[in-house]
């Protein structure tokens, strides 16, 4: 008879992990030690919801939409953490106060988690929180910053609103990475995806803008509705700029004067080559230049801010 390994009782991982702080299972600890069972259907089935914010100067901003957004989308996938709002804020608060990042990259998770029985209806999981604070990371590059990103337009179709909610924040990416290879194949920095009408919708983590003759437009289905996309629509308000949500063709992208993406990691990112070829004049625009000005702005507002309390370091 074979004789069977025994079952190991502690496990080594060499792999680097990025520095921060996770929550889970009503621990904060180290990234390297946050881990998931195999089990959890939001690792086997990507059946999760999740919002991510970012603190800036020690301070998170435009949390609460965050958490409005994330709180609506675990009432639609019908999942319950049982925290409240408050709850969730002073987790998110101790994961960047632990971690001492004045500048973060700040998840909140909600797993539809484990079956006893692994149970193949969703109402016999037990939904699991999890949280977590990194340092503050873009979607763009310093130098994508500086030069503008390239971005393929790709013929892949982002996920229908008829089978998955692009309002409801889902990790169901595979066709965002497909797209991603898609324009790496052609030698673009980023992509975007087409919806089942053939105009754009989003791109990997972010909202995309057009600018043509004064006007700001950024589709209107298909997409999520970011946080950082709402703050255009604000900006653009006070700076009496017209921003709408409509259809956005293809060509039209392309014959913008200026084109930018928004995201919550990154803020207001430029975008100077489509397809391999120029916006405009090819240089980084002026009205994004503004627009991203005013972004960075509306962090010192308080309205917008919801502070963290660091722990008091002992002098020496």
């Amino acid at each position: 008879m074979r004789k069977l390994p025994e079952l190991s009782r502690r496990h080594i991982d060499h792999r680097a992990y990025p520095p921060g702080v996770a929550y889970m299972d009503g621990q904060y600890l180290p990234m390297n030690e946050a881990k998931i069972s195999v089990l959890d259907y939001g690792f086997l089935h990507s059946d999760a919801t999740y919002d991510v914010a970012h603190v800036w100067n020690g301070s998170f901003f435009r949390l609460q939409d965050h958490l409005d957004r994330f709180f609506r989308g675990m009432d639609e996938l019908h999942m319950s953490i049982g925290y409240d709002k408050e709850q969730v804020t002073e987790v998110l608060r101790n994961c960047v106060a632990l971690s001492g990042f004045r500048n973060a990259y700040v998840e909140v998770i909600c797993t539809r988690g484990t079956s006893p029985e692994f149970s193949r209806d969703p109402r016999n999981s037990e939904n699991r929180l999890i949280a977590f604070a990194l340092p503050f990371g873009s979607v763009a590059n310093e130098e994508q910053m500086e030069h503008g990103l390239h971005l393929a337009i790709t013929d892949v179709l982002r996920i229908p609103p008829s089978s998955v909610d692009p309002t409801v924040k889902n990790y169901h990416w595979l066709d965002l990475v497909k797209g991603l290879y898609a324009a790496y194949e052609r030698g673009a920095d980023t992509a975007v995806l087409v919806d089942g009408k053939g105009n754009i919708s989003e791109g990997p983590g972010f909202n995309i803008f057009a600018v043509k003759d004064g006007l700001v437009t950024t589709p209107d289905t298909s997409i999520l509705l970011g946080v950082t996309r709402r703050t255009v629509f604000d900006i653009c308000a006070r700076m009496d700029l017209t921003c709408r949500s409509q259809d956005i063709s293809v060509k039209d992208l392309r014959s913008a004067n200026e084109v930018f993406i928004t995201s919550t990691a990154g803020g207001i990112m430029p975008v100077t080559r489509i397809d391999g070829k120029s916006i405009g004049s090819g240089a980084i625009g002026p009205l994004y230049k503004h627009i991203r000005t005013m972004y960075w702005q509306m962090h010192d507002a308080a309205e917008h801010r919801t502070p963290v309390s660091y722990p008091v370091k002992e002098s020496d």
